[in-house]
């Protein structure tokens, strides 16, 4: 990144509100995360955010930068067209906003949406009959998971309807053949489904390869008794007072830098 970028990303805290600041550092901690946990893919896939207030203003990454580079500042504000509503010295990708916009703009809850192309996740999303509910981890993603069909490269707009249609209620998606995605009111909530999601895929993928014959199916009833027990009201209370904090303390102690 050269200078003048810098100068231009220093520039942005004096420009919005700490309502907005607050959403930039929760988003630049969702993409060093996801970075660290290897789910990114190069400078491809977003996580997006909404900024508070009556407009139609999102957050997401800058298209030249790695995740794990990410700050608040560098983050893009767009509209829901996906061009960018202050002056940035970085490219941003509109097509790459298709999916976010179908989902902030239609879906109440879905204040952050985050979606990525791990190998573990497209596999199981290229598996015909999905996900599993052989682990419990599974089973906690496994209840409020969407599926939605392949149709290309997401830059049809006319899509977007369909994506909507598919997510219905739910706040996961395995996009087939593609990758995971997921929704939430807050970006640690969206962050959480996330991670159980792609550590369902990645069990998953792990305990096929001893035949889906030698797997033990859960008895009778226990998926039913997991989804009460993981009621999107509860998984909200420990996403945003307990796991997001810590997840942010632990930012702070590899790389404050995120929050620049």
């Amino acid at each position: 990144m050269n200078d003048n970028a810098h100068g231009s990303d220093a520039d942005v805290r004096s420009k919005v509100s700490d309502e907005e600041w607050q959403v930039r550092v929760d988003l630049a901690a969702a993409y060093r995360l996801v970075a660290h946990y290897g789910w990114d893919d190069l400078i491809f896939t977003h996580l997006s955010a909404r900024v508070p207030g009556p407009e139609h203003h999102f957050l997401i990454n800058p298209y030249d930068m790695m995740f794990d580079e990410i700050t608040a500042s560098s983050l893009v504000k767009i509209d829901v067209e996906g061009q960018p509503v202050i002056e940035t010295s970085h490219p941003v990708n509109p097509a790459g906003f298709t999916i976010h916009s179908a989902l902030h703009m239609n879906c109440d809850d879905a204040h952050a949406v985050m979606h990525v192309h791990t190998p573990a996740g497209q596999a199981v999303s290229a598996m015909e009959f999905g996900l599993l509910p052989h682990t419990q981890t599974a089973m906690i993603a496994g209840h409020d998971i969407a599926y939605h069909n392949y149709e290309g490269i997401a830059t049809d707009l006319e899509e977007r309807e369909r994506l909507v249609q598919d997510m219905g209620d739910k706040h996961v998606m395995i996009l087939r053949n593609h990758g995971t995605l997921a929704i939430g009111e807050t970006v640690g909530q969206c962050f959480l489904r996330l991670y159980f999601l792609e550590r369902a895929c990645d069990a998953q993928v792990k305990m096929l390869s001893a035949g889906r014959e030698n797997l033990n199916t859960p008895p009778q009833g226990t998926p039913e008794k997991v989804k009460e027990q993981t009621r999107p009201e509860g998984m909200g209370v420990v996403a945003d007072r307990l796991a997001w904090p810590a997840l942010l303390r632990k930012l702070d102690r590899m790389d404050p830098s995120f929050r620049t």
